[in-house]
């Protein structure tokens, strides 16, 4: 039986095998991976780091203060693939005003910090470095700005990213997330452009430059901070993009808002909406501890 079993395996497709040997591996690998894969190809096709010093940065101040503070409130060193991402992401999104690097050691120790202080039964409520970004564009909005670039007419590299990036997601049981916020993101923004006479291509662009895919494969899809159930995590992403489209129309409308909203309406979005889910998850669907 063992033996017909063994021969079964090797006669299935490379594909299969690979799908049902990864379901076996650590989420957070598969996610290093592609994020990984997204830097190397920014910095090769554009350049995007803008120094490796700020990588370096970035990525030592993450793991340490991982490190530092699990052996302090733990008692024990975790595993340290979060800060990776973290630092990965901060290097890549973080666009501070000439060759300033202390955005990215703030910024870093900002990100994993709020992970052991900003908790509630023993969670915590934001994406790391999605808190660490907003506060700094709240903080010093005339210094610090975002990714802005976009891949262009690059239709072989956004075919690259997204191609990893959807088979990723799918195995780590997060592609309704990544899905349902595209699709609302399309029909909000195009239904937005019609209502304000402007051409709907130019809304829904950045959705293929690196900025959005970093945000729909990383942050929105964030396992430790979205709520539990399918149902909840696409209605809390429609509301996420909902929120998003309501950020840009008001500066369409040029309302008195800070820069931060100007800037990065998607992170504040999910700033705003993602911890009030998470909070509400955590104190309503979870049986409170006995005294």
């Amino acid at each position: 039986m063992g033996n017909v079993t063994i021969e079964a395996t090797a006669r299935r497709p490379a594909l299969a095998r690979w799908w049902e040997r990864s379901g076996l591996l650590d989420p957070r690998y598969l996610i290093a991976f592609l994020i990984t894969l997204v830097l190397v190809v920014a910095q090769f096709r554009y350049h995007v780091i803008g120094g490796y010093e700020r990588l370096a940065l970035a990525l030592t101040t993450c793991m340490a203060t991982e490190a530092v503070l699990s052996k302090f409130t733990r008692g024990k060193l975790v595993n340290l693939q979060s800060a990776y991402i973290s630092g990965i992401s901060l290097t890549l999104l973080l666009k501070p005003q000439g060759a300033m690097l202390w955005p990215f050691l703030l910024g870093g120790y900002l990100a994993i910090s709020s992970k052991y202080v900003l908790r509630y039964r023993d969670n915590h409520l934001w994406n790391p470095t999605n808190f660490a970004i907003v506060v700094l564009l709240l903080a010093a909005p005339e210094r610090i700005s975002v990714l802005s670039h976009q891949w262009g007419n690059d239709l072989v590299t956004n075919l690259i990213i997204w191609a990893f990036g959807l088979v990723i997601a799918a195995r780590v049981r997060v592609l309704h997330i990544t899905l349902t916020y595209v699709a609302s993101f399309l029909v909000m923004n195009s239904a937005r452009a019609y209502l304000l006479g402007q051409a709907i291509l130019p809304e829904i662009a950045p959705l293929t430059g690196p900025m959005y895919q970093l945000f729909i494969f990383f942050m929105i899809t964030d396992p430790r901070t979205v709520v539990r159930g399918r149902r909840a995590q696409i209605g809390v992403t429609v509301l996420i993009a909902l929120a998003e489209t309501l950020i840009r129309f008001a500066s369409d409308q040029a309302w008195p808002l800070p820069i931060a909203f100007n800037a990065a309406p998607a992170f504040l979005a999910l700033f705003l909406v993602g911890p009030i889910a998470k909070w509400i998850d955590l104190r309503y669907r979870t049986p409170a501890l006995s005294h």
